[in-house]
């Protein structure tokens, strides 16, 4: 059951720092602004950590970037740097940038301040004291990270209040409880967090999960709900080792399953999450939640139909929410439902015995491991039931692609479209973007229509190794809003590719006519 006070969390993204010591992913500065621009803008988060001090010149420069663009657009305040308890040093470094907050990297376990440090308890808060003080000087906010705070509570809890005790009384907004080895568990976390928040009432802590056990959004709902007013995210859960909390899901589960308030833009974060996986290189997985390609993608057919049915298979996470809209598979678990929501996104109208004869096809090439797409309908359509709309409008007659090195690749085409044969060459990076240019002229200069965009383009093979396996090309595609999906299989990726091509050019066809009058009636 829904609480009726609806607490308000702060979320600080972390991406840019602890996401980037992801293995193998590093950001150059114009992709950092382009990140900090979409997760302050775009996304409204309330904070976002940049960089760690001291770490690179293009790391300096990076930052400087940011917080210029930032208190150009009155959003300085919101942007921090990892710093260290080094003397003046990070601080300086902080300040040259024009950066106004510090996250002062403290320890928070007896263990790391001793054999980390080699030094005792009061030499460490010494040092921090002076710390604060010059961040004081310098007009520098400080928050502090108690690092390995979870190991701390475990094994030396004394240590963590007495240095929570000495620091209470210093300037110091937020104090960040991370989980660095990511070893707790909901149930540790409520009993450390509710210890925290019952003897330190005025203070604000921030709780910092790392998904080594596969608990971080776990861990953020215990922390959320034992008074923690502030939580650390990254965009696609990236992160050291298993990665943080991915903020898609920090903000699902913090709004559905605690009835929380936070400032984020959730109609946005599909879009976010996919331009960091583009910077970063980091795949999605496709069942990743909210963001994932496969995720509101209904497969067995009596889910479909009782989603046509008072929404019985819909819960809170509604594509629309995140800036998507729910597919319906087609394959052998698919049933008629899935292909009549999808005979109905086309346009196409058929008789319930058409339809059982195409979710028969569609059942069988699902058995051969056949991937099948909405844009395969049309197809299948006119095979099953021998409609002549269903025939090929766009041939390709023949072609000759060519590329060497130091040269642009090259291609010469012929295809056929409505009987009309038309010839073309082009250059371009590339053979398959040579085929592609070749193919625009035509439809642009010759048959004056416009040629769809190409949105997305992936490549997969099948396990094993072998050098003539078949290559599987699906290519998205967008014209006038309406997006394609086709693919091509061949033992050449650019031959792949090419069918790929074709196939959208005639589905457009098949869509077109379908646009006109119903297939059947």
């Amino acid at each position: 059951m829904k609480q009726n006070i609806q607490p308000f969390i702060e979320i600080m993204d972390t991406t840019l720092r602890d996401g980037e010591q992801t293995d193998s992913v590093s950001f150059v500065p114009h992709e950092k602004l382009n990140i900090a621009r979409l997760l302050l803008q775009d996304l409204n988060v309330d904070r976002i950590e940049v960089a760690s001090a001291r770490v690179s010149e293009g790391e300096k420069e990076a930052i400087r970037l940011i917080c210029r663009w930032a208190e150009d657009n009155g959003m300085l305040e919101r942007v921090e740097v990892l710093g260290f308890v080094d003397g003046k040093k990070s601080l300086d470094w902080l300040n040259e940038c024009g950066c106004k907050n510090i996250n002062l990297l403290c320890k928070g376990s007896l263990s790391h301040c001793l054999y980390q440090l080699k030094k005792q308890p009061e030499e460490h808060i010494d040092d921090i004291r002076r710390s604060i003080d010059y961040a004081d000087k310098l007009g520098i906010g400080v928050n502090v990270y108690l690092e390995d705070w979870s190991g701390g509570m475990k094994e030396s809890s004394d240590y963590v209040y007495q240095m929570v005790d000495a620091l209470s009384k210093e300037h110091i907004k937020r104090f960040m409880l991370p989980d660095t080895l990511g070893i707790l568990n909901p149930l540790n976390v409520i009993e450390y967090m509710r210890k925290m928040v019952k003897r330190y009432r005025d203070l604000h802590f921030d709780f910092h999960a790392h998904n080594d056990y596969d608990l971080a959004i776990s861990n953020v709902l215990a922390a959320v709900l034992s008074g923690c007013k502030g939580i650390h995210s990254t965009i696609n859960g990236l992160g050291e080792r298993a990665g943080n909390a991915p903020l898609a899901s920090v903000q699902a589960i913090l709004h559905d399953q605690f009835n929380a308030r936070t400032n984020i833009n959730e109609s946005n974060l599909y879009k976010v999450s996919r331009m960091v996986e583009t910077y970063s290189g980091i795949t999605i997985p496709p069942n990743k939640p909210i963001v994932g390609e496969s995720v509101f993608t209904q497969v067995a057919g009596v889910h479909a139909d009782g989603d046509s049915k008072h929404g019985l298979y819909c819960n809170d996470l509604l594509p629309e929410r995140f800036g998507r809209r729910r597919e319906y598979a087609l394959g052998k678990n698919s049933g008629k439902a899935n292909i009549e929501r999808n005979l109905e996104e086309l346009g196409l109208e058929l008789t319930p015995e058409q339809t059982r004869l195409v979710t028969a096809r569609i059942t069988e090439l699902g058995d051969r491991k056949e991937i099948v797409t909405p844009d395969d309908l049309p197809y299948i359509v006119s095979d099953v039931i021998k409609h002549s709309t269903g025939e090929a409008k766009v041939k390709l007659i023949s072609y000759l692609v060519s590329t060497a090195h130091g040269l642009h690749s090259h291609a010469s085409l012929r295809i056929e479209v409505n009987g009309v044969q038309y010839e073309a060459g082009a250059t371009g990076d590339g053979q398959f973007d040579a085929f592609v240019r070749g193919l625009r002229d035509i439809y642009e200069n010759r048959l004056h229509r416009r040629f769809p965009n190409l949105v997305n383009y992936f490549v997969t093979i099948p396990p094993g190794g072998r050098t003539d396996a078949l290559v599987q090309t699906v290519i998205s595609w967008e014209i006038d809003g309406r997006k394609l999906r086709t693919r091509g299989l061949d033992a050449d990726q650019t031959d792949a590719a090419i069918k790929a091509t074709i196939k959208m050019l005639n589905v457009l066809e098949s869509m077109e006519g379908a646009e006109k009058k119903p297939l059947c009636k």
